[in-house]
């Protein structure tokens, strides 16, 4: 008998008086597919457990530790780069939350807080926060950026300094003192 929750949960089905384990754990066919919708190599013992707590008559409190390790490609060598992840997700889901309308609107303090769905994605939830950890250019040991140039055969290659703003009057000013000489 195994004791993972299922990934999508009905609140309302849920008991209002005590917290709700959590505990998914993805087999090998889903870590898998996990890895390949984020872009990335390898996904190893993925886990997601905590617990789903009531907060007053209906809304909720989500506290769940994420543990995995992922393998990515370096970014500059593309050699297999290991990291191990542990993150603490949090989440609270309200049913009378504000509707925020017009085109310009403040980002709220706490972006935690979401509406209250009908039916939680624990999956999905999963998949966000590991999404939201990994590493955005995960590098090999000792990878570093070299300096290279690249340009169309037959012309002269751009450099960094030749895109600095005022790279080009150096030069001007230059052939002016020449031609003044």
């Amino acid at each position: 008998m195994s004791n993972e929750t299922p990934s999508q949960i009905r609140l309302s089905d849920l008991p209002n008086r005590r917290e709700t384990r959590i505990l998914l754990e993805p087999d090998a066919k889903a870590r898998a597919a996990l890895a390949e919708t984020l872009g990335i190599s390898v996904i190893r013992k993925l886990r997601f457990a905590g617990s789903l707590s009531p907060v007053g008559r209906r809304d909720w409190h989500l506290a769940v530790d994420l543990g995995t390790t992922v393998v990515q490609p370096c970014v500059i060598t593309l050699n297999p780069v290991t990291t191990r992840i542990d993150e603490t997700v949090t989440r609270s889901y309200v049913v009378q939350l504000d509707q925020i309308e017009g085109e310009e609107v403040e980002m709220p303090e706490d972006e935690t807080t979401e509406r209250a769905p009908e039916i939680l994605d624990l999956f999905a939830v999963m998949t966000e926060a590991l999404a939201l950890a990994l590493p955005a250019y995960p590098r090999s040991q000792g990878a570093a950026v070299q300096h290279a140039i690249f340009t169309e055969p037959g012309k002269a290659p751009m450099t960094d300094e030749d895109t600095r703003p005022f790279a080009g009057l150096a030069d001007l000013r230059n052939n002016l003192e020449k031609k003044g000489e």
